[in-house]
């Protein structure tokens, strides 16, 4: 499985991104896809998570605002960012978990200025 992030920028607080991440190869044993977000000198954490039947779930943080979504016949999984605030500047990253192996996308930068 390759995973292929992209839609990261700089926005204002308050402002919005959509990230994409874009999976290839063999995909058809992928349970789940989720994003996670680094910022510098804290661990990676999970930000969203969508399971191959739909089901999702949000890190407190987000609950509100982002929204994670998955588009089966691009093969390709979202987040919808909305109302950005500086606390939410990180590296992200796209992760698929198959029944056997974790893969991870390169990692896209969020920039929130305030």
């Amino acid at each position: 499985v390759q995973l292929q992030a992209s839609g990261g920028g700089l926005v204002q607080a308050g402002g919005s991104l959509r990230l994409s991440c874009v999976a290839s190869g063999t995909i058809f044993n992928i349970n789940r896809m989720a994003w996670y977000r680094q910022a510098p000198g804290k661990q990676r954490e999970l930000v969203a998570s969508i399971s191959s039947g739909g089901s999702t779930n949000y890190a407190d943080s987000v609950k509100g605002r982002f929204t994670i979504s998955r588009n089966a016949t691009k093969n390709t999984m979202y987040q919808q960012m909305n109302d950005l605030k500086p606390e939410d500047t990180a590296v992200y990253y796209c992760n698929a978990l198959t029944g056997v192996k974790s893969y991870w996308g390169q990692g896209t930068q969020v920039t929130v200025s305030s």
